[in-house]
Parts: C-alpha cells; sequence; structure tokens
C-alpha cells in the first residue's frame, strides 16, 4: 500500500487523468468528485469526501462549515474545481484546508480545462 504523501500524489494524478479522458471538461464538480473517489477507491485508497474541517480560535474548536472535497489515506486533500481558470483565491483556500486540518500535502484540480497537464497544482503545508 502507497503510505507517502508524494506516493498517493502520484497516484492521485493518474486517477484525475483517467476521470479528464472519460468524462472531459464542462461538468459539475460534484461530478468529477464521485468519480475520482471511485479510482481512488479502486486503487485501494481509503477516501472520505465532504469531510468537515473545524476552525480552532482562542482554544475554542468552531464549526464554520469548511468541507475538504476529498481527503485520500488521511493524509493527501484534492479540492476539486470545474471553473474557467484557477486564481489566487482556490490556492489560499486548500493552503488554508491544509493548515486547519495539520496536513501537508494538497492538490487543486481544475477539470474545466482541455488539458489536465497544467491544471494540477500541489500545494504543500511544512513538507
Amino acid at each position: 500500500m502507497v503510505e507517502k504523501e508524494n506516493d498517493i500524489s502520484y497516484e492521485i494524478r493518474g486517477a484525475a487523468f483517467k476521470v479528464h479522458t472519460e468524462l472531459g471538461p464542462g461538468l459539475l464538480e460534484s461530478v468529477y468528485e464521485k468519480a475520482l473517489s471511485y479510482e481512488l477507491r479502486l486503487k485501494g485508497f481509503d477516501v472520505k469526501n465532504q469531510l468537515g474541517v473545524p476552525m480552532i480560535y482562542a482554544e475554542i474548536k468552531m464549526d464554520v462549515g469548511f468541507r475538504l472535497d476529498i481527503l485520500v489515506n488521511d493524509l493527501v486533500i484534492i479540492e476539486i474545481k470545474s471553473v474557467e481558470a484557477l486564481t489566487d483565491i482556490h490556492h489560499k483556500q486548500l493552503l488554508t484546508y491544509l493548515k486547519l486540518s495539520d496536513k501537508k500535502l494538497g492538490l487543486l484540480i481544475n477539470f474545466n480545462s482541455s488539458s489536465l497537464k497544467n491544471s494540477i497544482v500541489r500545494i504543500v503545508n511544512k513538507l
């Protein structure tokens, strides 16, 4: 079983390319999330969807509605987008999720692209 973040990231990218090849661009984020989760489970990964992430402020845990799209093996966060172009706010959102959940690696994937080659962004937090 693959255990390290970088190894998991490699497998995630392969699964994302497969999903994109099958479905193409232009669908809802939820469609890509379901398909990618399915592919990752086929590979034997533990996949959690729409996982709540609390914020801690002044030592108080607050549920403020943050939700990770996908968490793989409790190590790698995947944030799925289906937008014209990724913006700075998308990168900041994933970095915030990494910090709040104390995870080290996240992948930001924009499926609304003719090619995924430049649409998968790796974001790290103390890796």
